[in-house]
C-alpha cells in the first residue's frame, strides 16, 4: 500500500539528515527490503558499507516500489566514510558488552535524533545479518540501540530492525506535526464525533426516538409486553448505547423497524382474511 502524504510532509525535510547505514550486508534482497521499510516511514537517506552485491535485480525486486531509495543510495568501502561527518552515531546491538556502553531503546533513540538533526547528519548503523556490528564498530557509536525483543528468540531480520527504528522516527515526526498544526494525525477514529468520521453522532432525542420505535415494534410482533417488561428494554438500551450510533445508523435501524412493523401488519391482515374466509365457508355449510 502506498503511503498517503500528509499535509506538512515537507516539514520532515530535516530528517533527510538521518542516514540509515547498513554494514556489509550479505543478501542484496535485504537491502531492497530496508529501502521499502525506509520509504514506508518517509526516510530516503541510505548508505551501504561494502555490500556483498549491489545493485542487482534482487534488491530492486524486494524494494517493492522504493527503487528511488536504492537509486540514491551511497555505497562506501568503510564505516568511517559513512559516519565521519556525522554529529551523532547510534548502532543497533543485541549483545551485552564487557565494558558497558550507553544503551537506549528506539523511542529514546529518536529523541536523540530529533535533538541533533538540525546540527548535522545523524547515522543509525545496522550490522551484518549473521552477527551484527563488531566491537570496534560499536565503539564508534555514541549510543547503542537495543530493540527489546523476546529474549528467547531475539534475532530480528535486518529489514525488521530498520522498520522498528524508522517507525519510531515516523511517530515522533507525526507527534510534532500534531503539536504544530493541531490536527489529529495520530488520533484514533473509533466512534461518531471523532475526526474523520463521515456522519455526525446521533443526538439524545434521535436515540430516544429509536428506543421508542424499537419498543413499539417488539410489542407489535409480540416479543415484548409492556405490562410485563422484565429487563428487556433496559438490556437493549445498554446494548445500543454502547454502540454510540451515528445519525445514519439510527435512520437505517428505524427503517428496518418500519419494515418489520409493515410485515407484521400485512401478516396479521392476511391471517384475518383467511380466518374470515373460513368463517364464511362454515356459514355456507350450515345453509346447505
Amino acid at each position: 500500500m502506498l503511503k498517503q502524504a500528509l499535509p506538512g510532509e515537507a516539514a520532515q525535510s530535516n530528517y533527510d539528515q538521518v542516514r540509515i547505514v547498513l554494514v556489509e550486508t550479505s543478501h542484496s534482497g535485504n537491502i531492497g527490503a530496508v529501502a521499502r521499510a525506509m520509504k514506508n516511514m518517509g526516510l530516503s537517506n541510505l548508505w551501504l558499507v561494502n555490500p556483498e552485491s549491489f545493485p542487482d535485480e534482487a534488491s530492486y525486486a524486494r524494494s517493492s516500489g522504493a527503487s528511488d531509495v536504492l537509486d540514491s543510495a551511497r555505497v562506501v568501502s568503510s564505516l568511517d566514510e559513512a559516519i565521519d561527518d556525522c554529529v551523532l552515531v547510534m548502532g543497533t546491538s543485541a549483545r551485552g558488552r564487557k565494558v558497558p556502553w550507553p544503551v537506549i531503546a528506539p523511542p529514546q533513540a529518536v529523541e536523540k535524533v530529533a535533538g541533533h538533526v538540525d546540527q548535522g547528519p545523524v547515522a543509525l548503523v545496522f550490522g551484518r545479518e549473521n552477527h551484527g556490528l563488531s566491537n570496534d564498530e560499536l565503539q564508534r557509536c555514541h549510543f547503542h540501540i537495543h530493540i527489546p525483543s523476546n529474549p528467547d528468540y531475539s534475532s530480528l531480520n535486518l529489514a525488521m530492525a530498520v522498520q522498528v527504528v524508522c517507525y519510531e522516527l515516523r511517530m515522533h515526526f507525526l507527534r510534532g506535526l500534531e503539536e504544530r498544526e493541531s490536527k489529529p494525525y495520530l488520533g484514533s477514529m473509533t466512534s461518531p464525533g471523532d475526526h474523520g468520521w463521515d456522519v455526525p453522532p446521533a443526538s439524545v432525542k434521535e436515540v430516544e426516538g429509536f428506543f421508542g420505535h424499537l419498543e413499539s415494534t417488539l410489542v407489535d410482533i409480540a416479543f415484548h409486553r409492556r405490562d410485563n417488561p422484565r429487563q428487556l428494554m433496559t438490556r437493549l438500551r445498554r446494548l445500543f448505547q454502547r454502540a454510540q450510533m451515528d445519525q445514519m445508523e439510527i435512520n437505517i435501524l428505524r427503517g428496518v423497524l418500519t419494515a418489520v412493523q409493515k410485515a407484521a401488519r400485512d401478516q396479521g391482515s392476511a391471517a384475518s382474511k383467511v380466518s374470515a374466509g373460513a368463517s364464511t365457508d362454515k356459514q355456507d355449510e350450515n345453509h346447505v
